[in-house]
C-alpha cells in the first residue's frame, strides 16, 4: 500500500523534532552519517547494480558500479574530508570603522533542517547519495522519495535504508504521482528535485505554498560546438563516449552537435567509427544500456520519424547490422539526424536517449546566436584550440555549465557547482557550494563595549554629531 500524506508528514515532524533535540551538530555525528551512507554503498553495491538492470531491462554492471555506486561513495568520501574546512565561520570585515573599533563579524553556516530529495531514475542511486551527502554534510535529516520508474532499485532502498539509519536520520520511499506530488508539498525545510523541465514547474508551484527553498536540477538541449580547430577524431571519440553512457540517459548528454559545413561528413564517419570500437555489437554487449522502456524507446522513435517526415537524413549507427526491430526489448542504436529544422521535435525536446541531430555552421558567431535564442542550458561543450574562439564561445553564452574540449566532465569535478540556469535549473550543489545550498548561512555581529551608536550620530536626540555623520555621506 502507498504512503500517505500524513505518513509522510508525520515522519517530517518526527525528523524536525528530532534535528531541533540535537543542535548543534557536530562534525562526528555528521561524519557518521556520511560514513553510514557509505557502508549502504559498499555493502550493497552488486545488489544495487542488479536492480538497476533489472529496472532498466539491461543496463552495464560496470556502468552502473562507476556512474552510481563508486561515484556516490567517491562524492561522500571527499565530503568527510573537507567538512572540518567547510563548517568553520567565515570571517567578515565590519565596515569602516567599526572594525577599529573591535567589533566582529562572521558568517556561521547552520543545518537547516529536514532536506526532501526527489530522485531521478536516469542515476537513481547517485542522484540520491549525492544530495544526502550535501544535506549530511550540513547537518540536516533526509528524507527521499525514488523514481517510479526505477521501482526494484526504490524498494532497496526502502528495504536497506532502516538497517543504516534512523528514522528520524533518513527515510525513504517509493510510489507513483500521487505519492511524489504529497512529497513536494510536505513543509520542507529545503527540497531538491532532479528530472524533467516540465515536472519540475510542478514541484516548484508544490513547494511554494510552504515557500520551501527548492534546488531545481533540470535539462535541456545541450549543445556541442566544434570548432574548425578542434581534432575531429578527439572529438567525435568522445561525443560517442558520452552520448553512448547510458544509452544517452542524462541530463548532461550532448543534444545536438553544431560543426562547421565542410567538416560534417567527417564528423559523421567520426562518430561511426568511434561507436563501432566502443560497441562492435549493440543488442546483446553487456556493456551497452537498454532505453529505460518501451514508452520513451516509442518517444525516440516518434522523434526520429517526425525528423524524415520533414526531411531529415535518418543514419542508423549499427556496426553489426543487428535487427532491433525483431526484438522485444527496448535497446536503440545511435541515430545521426543531418540536415535538422526547428519544426522537428528533435531540435524542440530534450532527447534524453541515443539520438543525435547535426547542424552546421559557417561562421561560429551563428552557433552562438543559435543557443541564444533557445533556452538556457544545462551544459555546453566546446571543442577547438583556437583560444580566442574559445573566449567568444564562453563569454557570449550562458549556460548552466561547460566543459571544454569534452563533454560532462564538469560535473565530475567536487568543487564545481553543479545546476542550471532558467529552464535548466534553479540553484547548484557539489562539494562546498552544495554545503552552502543545505546550510543557511546565519549573519553574526559582535559588537564592542563602546557606544557604537553614540559616536555614530544614531543615539537621540539629534544634534551635531547627527549631521556630521549625514554630511560625510550625503555626496556624490
Amino acid at each position: 500500500m502507498a504512503v500517505t500524506k500524513d505518513q509522510m508528514l508525520a515522519a517530517l515532524n518526527a525528523q524536525r523534532a528530532s534535528f531541533t533535540a540535537e543542535l548543534p551538530i557536530p562534525a562526528s555525528v555528521r561524519k557518521d552519517r556520511l560514513k553510514r551512507a557509505i557502508a549502504m554503498m559498499v555493502d550493497h553495491g552488486e545488489a544495487f547494480c542488479k536492480a538497476l538492470s533489472e529496472d532498466f531491462g539491461h543496463r552495464s554492471t560496470e556502468q552502473s558500479m562507476m556512474t552510481d555506486i563508486v561515484a556516490s561513495i567517491h562524492t561522500l568520501k571527499y565530503s568527510i574530508k573537507q567538512l572540518d574546512k567547510w563548517m568553520k565561520p567565515e570571517k567578515r570585515k565590519p565596515t569602516f570603522p567599526l572594525g577599529l573599533l573591535g567589533a566582529k563579524a562572521v558568517i556561521e553556516y547552520q543545518p537547516k533542517g529536514v532536506v526532501g530529495i526527489i530522485s531521478p531514475w536516469n542515476f537513481p542511486v547517485q542522484l540520491t547519495m549525492g544530495p544526502m551527502a550535501g544535506a549530511f554534510a550540513a547537518g540536516n535529516r533526509v528524507m527521499v522519495k525514488s523514481s517510479e520508474y526505477t521501482p526494484t532499485v526504490a524498494a532497496l532502498f526502502e528495504e536497506i535504508g532502516p538497517k543504516y539509519f534512523a528514522a528520524e536520520e533518513a527515510v525513504f520511499y517509493s510510489g507513483g504521482p500521487d505519492v511524489g506530488q504529497a512529497f513536494a508539498a510536505l513543509p520542507f525545510d529545503h527540497l531538491i528535485f532532479t528530472g524533467a523541465t516540465g515536472i519540475g514547474k510542478h514541484i516548484l508551484h508544490a513547494a511554494a505554498d510552504n515557500l520551501t527553498p527548492v534546488t531545481l536540477e533540470l535539462g535541456g538541449k545541450s549543445p556541442t560546438i566544434i570548432g574548425r580547430s578542434a581534432n575531429i577524431e578527439s572529438a567525435t571519440q568522445r561525443i560517442a563516449l558520452g552520448k553512448m553512457l547510458n544509452a544517452g540517459q542524462i541530463c548532461l548528454a550532448p543534444d545536438y552537435l553544431m560543426v562547421p559545413r565542410e567538416k560534417e561528413a567527417e564528423v559523421v564517419e567520426g562518430m561511426t567509427k568511434a561507436v563501432s570500437v566502443m560497441y562492435p555489437t549493440l543488442l546483446e554487449n553487456p556493456d551497452y544500456t537498454s532505453v529505460i522502456n518501451s514508452r520513451h524507446r516509442d518517444r525516440l522513435t516518434g522523434y526520429l520519424d517526425d525528423a524524415r517526415a520533414k526531411g531529415a537524413e535518418v543514419i542508423e549507427v549499427n556496426p553489426a547490422n543487428e535487427d532491433f526491430g525483431s526484438s522485444n526489448r527496448n535497446k536503440m542504436p545511435l541515430y545521426l539526424v543531418r540536415n535538422p529544422t526547428d519544426d522537428m521535435k528533435v531540435m524542440q525536446e530534450e532527447i534524453f536517449g541515443p539520438v543525435l541531430p547535426i547542424k552546421t555552421y559557417e561562421r561560429i558567431e551563428e552557433t552562438i546566436d543559435y543557443v541564444n535564442a533557445h533556452d538556457r542550458p544545462l551544459g555546453l561543450y566546446y571543442f577547438g584550440e583556437d583560444g580566442g574562439e574559445k573566449r567568444q564561445v564562453l563569454d557570449r553564452t550562458i549556460s548552466g555549465g561547460v566543459t571544454v574540449n569534452d563533454v560532462i566532465f564538469h560535473i565530475s569535478n567536487e568543487e564545481l557547482p553543479f545546476g542550471g540556469v532558467g529552464p535548466s535549473g534553479m540553484g547548484a550543489y557539489h562539494g562546498f557550494d552544495g554545503f552552502k545550498t543545505f546550510s543557511h548561512a546565519k549573519s553574526v555581529y559582535h559588537q564592542p563595549k563602546i557606544n557604537v551608536a553614540k559616536l555614530a550620530g544614531l543615539l537621540p536626540p539629534y544634534g551635531k554629531t547627527t549631521k556630521g555623520a549625514i554630511a560625510r555621506d550625503f555626496k556624490a
